[in-house]
This record gives C-alpha cells, structure tokens and sequence, in this order.
C-alpha cells in the first residue's frame, strides 16, 4: 500500500510539472516621456519573462457587493475572464493571494487565511504603510476627480460597508492564501522567493494604488509589479472632470500607473502565453 502510494504521488508531481511552464511571457505597455517633445508621453511595450514560482497574484478587493451599484455589477462581470486567468496561472505554480479587505472574519477558520498568517515574518527594507496616499513627489496628480466617491450611479452615494467577503465567483482553491495585511502578504513572498506580482481587482485609483498590499507599496518593496488592465475598474462619475465616459476614466488612469508606476497586460496576452491556456 505504501509502495503504490508513493508511485501515485511520484506520478501526480511529474504530471504537475509537465503542465508547469518554464517562464510566463507577456507585453509590459508603460508611458514614456518624448525626449523632444515635452509633456508627451508615448506608449512602449516590452516583452516580459517572469519565473512562474517567483511569481504572485493578488487580487485586490473583489468584493460581493459594493455600496455602489455599478461598481458591483462591473466587478461580476470580470469574475468569469479573472477565474479562467487565475485557473491558468495556478496550474503554472504562481501563487494566488485574495485580499478582500475588511473581510477577514469570513476566511478566518480556512486554512488558506492561516496559510498567510502563519508566513514568518520577513522584515521589509522600507516601511509597510497603512495607507500609501498620492504623494505629488512621486507622481501626478489623478487624471480623474473621484471627489465625490466616484459612483457613476444616480441616488447611490451613500457611502458604507457592503461587503462581507470576496465575490463567490471567484475560485478559492486549496493552495490559495488569504490576507488583507501588508505585512503578511510581504511574509509569504519573502517565504516563497517571490519578486513578481500580477496586480487585478479594484478600484484603480483608491484600493488599487493606495492598500498596503497595493502598487505603489509593492514598488517601494523593490517589487515587479505588472496591472492586468482589462481586469481593473474604478471609482468615476462620468458627471465629474474630466466629464469623460466611465470607461475612458478608467483608461487614464491605467495610463497614470503605467507612467508613474507600474506597465501594465492584458488576461488574453497572459493566457496566449501560458501552456495550453490557448
């Protein structure tokens, strides 16, 4: 019985790592300033090779229902593309890390919550902020004003907490970890050798940038960082400057991080490139 077990267990592990891909390959876009023209920026992109065990996902604030509606209804609508890329990239080793923020009660008998909390802890070369807010040394100011809160929904801007969990749509599978820390999801990257994160989820420009597991924190870790830009939102009320559709909001601000912070891909660049995910 023992001798038949360790064969299945050989033959689990070798099936694994033919599925493994060697690298994750994709096109990082990032803006760069015109060197003779000034104030234009133009779009570079650059082929990317990341290790798949060097490498994360986090998932930021997929929440199951928000305190507007149509932030709600446009998180639903990325869960399907964002399950098929998270399936992809699991079955080439990357860790996949759910930070629904302020949801922690929900996960905290799961043992994908403990895996995050029992990472040992890792001293971070520079502070783990709270809160990584806009800093006018760093970057422009937001192409958008989300002053108002951002909702693009008449009568829902009441603000509260909605949420009490990550969207059940979204799969969390058994070698997942859960962690709205800063602190913890540095540990589990210093414990796995892990340099690369894929950044999706929302809002672009509040939780996105600005939690302590978000782009700018992870920038000043000394991290890669690559958006997923077709599986981010934000928080815009098309009634606000610069008085744009909901969606070309969004884009300004993709273009804001890939100038200031990080490039940014796309699901389907990562999928084509990913073994047998075509």
């Amino acid at each position: 019985m023992m001798r038949k077990l360790i064969l299945n267990t050989s033959m689990i592990l070798f099936a694994a790592s033919l599925c493994a891909a060697e690298t994750i390959e994709f096109t990082a876009r990032s803006q760069q300033q015109d060197p003779s023209t000034e104030g234009v920026w133009r779009s570079v992109e650059t082929k990317t090779s990341w290790d798949p065990a060097k490498t994360c996902v986090i998932i930021c604030d997929m929440w199951n229902k928000h305190w507007c509606d149509g932030a709600t209804e446009r998180v639903g609508e990325m869960v399907p593309r964002m399950n098929a890329l998270l399936n992809a990239l699991r079955r080439d080793g990357v860790l996949v890390i759910h930070a629904p923020s302020g949801t922690m009660d929900y996960y905290k008998q799961m043992p994908q919550r403990q895996r995050a909390i029992d990472a040992p802890y890792s001293k971070p070369p520079v502070e783990i902020a709270g809160w990584c807010y806009l800093d006018l040394n760093d970057e422009s100011a937001l192409p958008i004003d989300d002053s108002d809160g951002g909702c693009d929904r008449d009568g829902d801007n009441v603000q509260y907490t909605a949420w009490t969990m990550e969207h059940p749509g979204l799969e969390l599978a058994p070698e997942d970890a859960v962690s709205d820390d800063g602190q913890e999801i540095y540990n589990l990257m210093a414990q796995q050798g892990i340099d690369n994160v894929i950044m999706m989820g929302v809002h672009l420009n509040m939780c996105v940038l600005g939690r302590p597991f978000g782009i700018r924190q992870l920038k000043r870790l000394g991290k890669n960082v690559v958006l997923v830009r077709d599986l981010t939102d934000t928080m815009y009320n098309p009634k606000m400057p610069p008085y744009v559709d909901h969606e070309t909001g969004t884009k300004l601000v993709v273009m804001h991080v890939e100038k200031y912070w990080a490039p940014s891909t796309t699901s389907r660049d990562l999928m084509d490139e990913i073994s047998g995910s075509k």
